[in-house]
Order: structure tokens, then C-alpha cells, then sequence
């Protein structure tokens, strides 16, 4: 499928972006030479290769899901600089 023209004023104003009369014969020609990569690609054989989650292996090292303690409230308010009812104090942000 080759991008003429046409087809980029076309997307580029349903992508209300404005194009110069100059920049849509290099944006045709970029987008169809992006297109040919396309097709170079789907034409690899890749029958029997399996898709891969990541380049390189990732494992992760997980804890043991157990229960721990909780209400620790006050111990974890006594780190704070402020609190207040309960909670962190923190500088209002919203002007």
C-alpha cells in the first residue's frame, strides 16, 4: 500500500495537525519507506519461532506471602516530621 498525497493531508487533518505544502511530499515518501520496512518484515519466515515475553530472561525474587503485623500506625506516624489526625501532614499543593 503506498501513501500518496492525498493520504497524508487527509491524516494529517483528521490529526489536526497543519501541514505545509512543502512537507507533504518528504512526510509521503518517509511514511512509505516505513511501510516497505513493514513488508520486509512480515516477510521473515517465522514459522516455528516462539514469541518471546523479554530479550533477556527476567525471574524475580519473590517473598513468602505471610501475614505480618499490623497496626503500626503510630510507630510509622513517629518517623513523620508533621502529622496530624492520624496521618502524614504534608504543605498544601493546590493554590
Amino acid at each position: 500500500m503506498a501513501v500518496d498525497h492525498e493520504m497524508v493531508a487527509r491524516v494529517a487533518r483528521l490529526a489536526r495537525l497543519r501541514l505545509a505544502p512543502a512537507e507533504v511530499a518528504p512526510l509521503a515518501a518517509e511514511l512509505n519507506r516505513i511501510l516497505g520496512w513493514i513488508d520486509q518484515l512480515q516477510a521473515v519466515d517465522t514459522e516455528g519461532v516462539a514469541p518471546l515475553e523479554t530479550v533477556i530472561p527476567i525471574t524475580r525474587a519473590w517473598r513468602e506471602d505471610v501475614v505480618t503485623e499490623g497496626d503500626c500506625q503510630a510507630d510509622l506516624l513517629a518517623n513523620a516530621p508533621a502529622a496530624a489526625h492520624g496521618f502524614f501532614a504534608v504543605p498544601k499543593v493546590i493554590e
